[in-house]
């Protein structure tokens, strides 16, 4: 279960007509705590609705699902996403723990099924992979096929 971070942007309520399409992973570049620090910082113009930390994968609920998050870069793509940011640094396996991956697997097929997004690659993107996208986040080095495994297994799990 996810602990609520509070934030202090406002809320972004989410139109009707904006349904979740898709979840968008990111990587930090950060340590989780200076990544909260950011999102908590209304100077920073930066959310995401969960972030994960490496060494457990502790969630934290930044922003609520029913409100817009500004995590990709791309208006429409933040209309219509769910933003989970990973601890971590793209260019380093080490950060990539399977403690994280179980929870953040578990996170993107429970938001994916309360918000029936299909689970597969075209739903369940990078950052990198929103148009206009100007970052390289989750990068080469998240493995791909082992998240859409551990997802798609909690999935048929429930």
């Amino acid at each position: 279960m996810a602990t609520s971070l509070s934030r202090q942007l406002p809320p972004r309520g989410r139109p009707r007509n904006h349904p979740i399409d898709y979840v968008v992973i990111h990587v930090t570049q950060e340590h989780f705590d200076d990544a909260l620090a950011v999102f908590q910082n209304p100077d920073r113009q930066t959310s995401a609705h969960y972030l994960l930390r490496s060494a457990d994968g502790h969630i934290g609920q930044c922003v609520r699902e029913k409100d817009i998050a500004w995590h990709t870069g791309n208006p429409d793509y933040d209309n219509r996403s769910i933003g989970i940011t990973h601890e971590g640094w793209v260019n380093s396996t080490a950060w990539f723990t399977e403690e994280m991956y179980a929870s953040s697997a578990a996170l993107t097929a429970a938001v994916c099924a309360r918000h029936a997004i299909p689970l597969d690659r075209t739903h369940i993107l990078g950052h990198n992979e929103v148009p206009s996208a100007t970052h390289t986040d989750p990068g080469a080095n998240w493995d791909w096929d082992h998240y859409l495994e551990l997802v798609r297994k909690v999935r048929t799990e429930r």
